[in-house]
């Protein structure tokens, strides 16, 4: 019995003596695969970083190494401080070095919740409930359909006076934007999917719409179809359809008291 015993302890003696020599060579493979190379102190990112992040937080992020002179990107930032007020312009991943390629001016991140203008195109803003922008689900690059409703814009009726109508006017509208009532920066969808750190900008309870909330969507549009949809803002109603590209533009016109059974 005290023979079996000796032996376990030996035994669990060689398995942790086995185990300090493997993790000591192991963390010492590095420093001799570098023994004989050129090496340069590069900012190495030692946990994933938010697209958007600023320059002046990038600190906790990165840690210096040395890497080979061959592995060295030719934009790596050697100063945190040459960066000023920049932010990360996509996403960055562990193990990667920090390149100045990927950070642009503050004023230039266009971020999750807005998309570029196409050139000849204004941009115009329209405040909507959540259940006017397809539940919340609208996003800055989707297109969408705008149905207009107006008062007084229907058949004549019996009595002479002119009903309400609603109709699908615009197709495929592209969102250039979407933000809370609050005037911060709604997240996208694939944004709000992705674990913390993998591109998703921060977020807290403000960032995270209620039923009752209104959001703020905006239109890339030419100037006469701009002063359709400023009109239906003000004096009518709109409700907003997710119509990607493949969808048919098969409307039929106004749909009034009359029609609305047909």
């Amino acid at each position: 019995m005290k023979a079996r015993l000796l032996g376990g302890i030996a035994a669990l003696v060689v398995a942790i003596i086995g185990t300090v020599l493997l993790f000591t060579y192991v963390q010492g493979a590095d420093r001799r695969a570098l023994a004989n190379t050129e090496t340069q102190d590069v900012l190495v990112l030692k946990q994933d970083v938010p697209a958007g992040t600023p320059a002046s937080q990038l600190s906790q992020y990165v840690v210096s190494k040395a890497v080979p002179r061959t592995a060295v990107a030719a934009d790596v930032v050697e100063d945190l401080g040459s960066l000023g007020t920049k932010v990360t312009s996509v996403a960055l991943v562990t193990g990667e070095q920090l390149l100045s390629s990927r950070l642009v001016d503050s004023n230039a991140y266009l971020g999750p919740a807005r998309v570029a203008v196409p050139a000849g195109l204004q941009e115009v803003t329209v405040r909507l409930g959540i259940d006017r922008v397809v539940g919340g689900h609208v996003q800055a690059g989707d297109t969408v359909g705008i149905f207009i409703s107006m008062a007084g814009a229907g058949a004549t009726g019996t009595d002479g006076t002119a009903g309400n109508a609603t109709q699908l006017v615009f197709h495929k509208v592209l969102v250039t934007g979407v933000q809370f009532s609050s005037g911060a920066a709604a997240q996208t969808q694939a944004a709000a999917t992705q674990p913390s750190g993998q591109g998703a900008l921060n977020s807290s309870s403000s960032d995270k719409p209620a039923a009752s909330d209104t959001y703020l969507i905006t239109f890339a549009r030419n100037a006469v179809d701009t002063e359709k949809v400023v009109f239906a803002a003000e004096f009518g109603k709109i409700y907003l359809s997710k119509e990607p590209a493949d969808a048919p533009e098969n409307t039929s016109g106004a749909v009034n008291q009359t029609r609305v059974f047909r």
